[in-house]
């Protein structure tokens, strides 16, 4: 029976690497009947946002015109935070926005302060927006939740680390462009 199993498994890693984020095909008539299909069941894919983050390149997030609307006059860099894709914005003088994709942390998974943060809404997607308003550190984050367990945070970081409220602003902005994006 075990070898079985495993014979079950591999077609449906072989759907699901070759989907990269679509939705796979439903199983017409893969053992139909039979307690193998059931054994199949597990190896669905993830639910819908967390198949769509996959799908997004962080970079991509902010297209030219939103690095406009945002005061982004730079291409991003893709780096890795934490195991998590992101891409980071660094305008020289200015100030910094990074925008990780986490699809495996969901608003109630991330760790932050209460004290730090405001729930709030951005367009559809439930958010918190982070910052130390008595630090006064030129920081701010926002989180978007997508699903029950996959996010998407927007970090910003002004230039000499002042001015905690236009970090905010910008750390907002930056949000609403990036959210009609996330599925």
């Amino acid at each position: 029976m075990a070898e079985g199993v495993r014979y079950l498994w591999a077609p449906a890693l072989v759907v699901l690497v070759a989907g990269c984020g679509q939705q796979p095909a439903q199983p017409a008539a893969a053992g139909h009947g039979s307690a193998d299909a059931t054994a199949t069941v597990p190896a669905a894919p993830p639910p819908v946002a967390w198949t769509g983050l996959a799908a997004l390149d962080p970079c991509t997030l902010l297209g030219p015109q939103d690095r406009s609307a945002a005061g982004v006059s730079v291409l991003g860099k893709p780096k890795q935070i934490a195991g998590a894709r992101a891409c980071d914005w660094t305008v020289p003088g200015s100030f910094g926005v990074t925008v990780t994709i986490s699809e495996t942390d969901g608003l109630a998974d991330l760790e932050v302060a209460k004290k730090t943060a405001t729930k709030t809404t951005v367009g559809a997607h439930p958010a918190l927006k982070v910052a130390d308003k008595k630090a006064a550190d030129g920081t701010c984050a926002v989180l978007l939740g997508v699903g029950d367990a996959a996010s998407v945070q927007i970090d910003v970081s002004n230039s000499g680390f002042s001015d905690t409220p236009l970090a905010c602003r910008r750390a907002g902005t930056v949000a609403g462009l990036v959210e009609p994006k996330l599925p």
